[in-house]
């Protein structure tokens, strides 16, 4: 599913020239009904308050990110649900421990009837992900493509430049991000997930020092939505669930 995750990304990249200027003349698909509506909205925004276009990414970001909320929400079902089999999962695991064709055949079929008897679909918290990829995607490429954004500052910083504080808050806000999901999950003590926890805001942090100021904004916003949405609904419905597994 990573494997696929980023070939999707890599396909959606190359589907215009990141460098090229989004206009109402762009053509594909991918530019006319992808990234040219999010930089006109971006641009209806900024003209809204006086030409500020990072107030307008930060109120587009907020858009979307609440717009794809009901998706996240499912997601977040979808991997609670698997958390709430990994025991008797484990023990199928143990008890066809052997790896003779037979006995892994025996092992995918008790899995399957597993997955039936709780309703899980293990496939259903990777879809939303398919989902909101081009939609994410698009918001960087309509930042990075909208000419406007490139002539106006925004707080301190100029939105077309590099900045020297934006990358370490995105960092920051990343680790925390990723901090919070992880707490009290399934995933909490896996030594991949762990390094990811670090490896992630690094990484964030470089390639914010690497674009312009604009995405690095973007990125800030976009964790701080899902550092919310981590503490306000996340959190509730494990509680909510875990209190309802105790009183069964």
């Amino acid at each position: 599913m990573i494997a696929m995750l980023i070939g999707l990304i890599v396909f959606l990249s190359g589907c215009s020239q990141i460098n090229e200027p989004i206009t109402p003349e762009s053509e594909g698909i991918w530019n006319s009904y992808f990234v040219y509506p999010l930089s006109w909205l971006i641009q209806y925004f900024a003209n809204l308050f006086n030409e500020n276009y990072g107030l307008a990414i930060i109120l587009v970001t907020v858009i979307i990110r609440t717009a794809l909320l009901p998706l996240n929400i499912k997601q977040l079902k979808s991997t609670k649900a698997m958390q709430d089999i990994q025991p008797e999962l484990k023990e199928l695991q143990q008890k066809y421990s052997s790896k003779d064709a037979n006995t892994q055949q025996k092992l995918q079929q008790e899995t399957m009837a597993l997955f039936q008897k709780h309703g899980v679909n293990p496939l259903a918290g990777c879809l939303p992900i398919f989902v909101q990829m081009p939609i994410l995607l698009a918001i960087y490429h309509a930042i990075m493509r909208t000419e406007e954004i490139g002539h106006h500052t925004f707080l301190w910083f100029p939105l077309d430049e590099k900045d020297l504080i934006l990358p370490f808050i995105a960092g920051i806000t990343t680790f925390l991000q990723q901090k919070l999901m992880m707490a009290g999950s399934a995933g909490a003590n896996n030594p991949q997930m762990t390094v990811m926890l670090y490896m992630m805001p690094i990484m964030i942090t470089v390639f914010a020092f690497m674009f312009p100021s604009a995405l690095a904004l973007y990125w800030i916003i976009g964790n701080l939505f899902m550092i919310a949405q981590t503490i306000f609904i996340r959190k509730p419905m494990m509680r909510d669930t875990n209190t309802g597994g105790d009183k069964k």
